[in-house]
């Protein structure tokens, strides 16, 4: 991760205080690749960071919007993609299956906000916060298909590592089923495929299944 002392003294102003702040922005955000995730890559060498992650799922938003029920901007879907994490350089990542991470998610991610886009001059701040907010919310085609893409990818990527993730958290089939209803109502054509490895998950024991908690309570 940057040195923030070090990147200070470091940088040489360009006289422009509009390309300072551009330049110093692209340095801080820099800070997404000392941000980890709890996903391994598919070498199984270590977790990705917020970075790639990122960056994979912008690049999926560009290739999956066949499977979406909607009208999508992939364009905007992109954008939101490579921004929804910007956040995470303060606020840290919060895992997806982590009740009480997500306690004070929106507190702190809030917080994040403010700091990291206020870095930007004019309107350039507003316009990444408002894609962030917009893909937070959840709520138009857009931001449901780059949630789509947000989750996908963990997904898939459980699916190539032995359910890493899923056995780390001892993560149930509900809350699979949860994370992932967004994909289910917005690209339907890929939910056959969901659950057909929700299912391999359950047999293979990466997934709690709550019938077997009953089972055990019983006994």
């Amino acid at each position: 991760m940057l040195n923030e002392k070090t990147v200070t003294e470091d940088f040489l102003a360009s006289g422009s205080e509009e390309l300072d702040s551009l330049l110093l922005f692209t340095a801080e955000i820099d800070k997404m690749t000392g941000v980890s995730r709890r996903t391994l890559l598919l070498d199984r060498s270590r977790r990705e960071n917020d970075a790639e992650h990122s960056w994979h799922i912008a690049v999926m938003s560009m290739i999956f919007a066949d499977f979406a029920s909607g009208q999508v901007d992939t364009d905007r879907a992109v954008m939101m993609c490579l921004v929804h994490d910007l956040v995470e350089i303060y606020a840290g990542d919060t895992f997806a299956y982590d009740r009480a991470g997500y306690a004070d998610k929106a507190a702190r991610e809030a917080a994040a906000a403010d700091r990291v886009f206020s870095m930007l001059p004019g309107g350039r701040g507003g316009e990444l916060r408002a894609l962030w907010k917009e893909f937070d919310a959840m709520e138009t085609p857009d931001a449901k298909y780059a949630a789509c893409m947000d989750r996908l990818q963990p997904f898939l990527h459980n699916t190539l590592t032995g359910g890493h993730t899923w056995v780390e958290g001892h993560v149930s089939r509900s809350q699979v089923e949860a994370r992932m209803a967004v994909i289910k109502d917005f690209m339907p054509g890929i939910w056959p495929w969901i659950e057909a490895n929700i299912d391999r998950g359950v047999e293979l024991g990466w997934i709690r299944d709550e019938s077997d908690d009953g089972e055990e309570k019983r006994k």
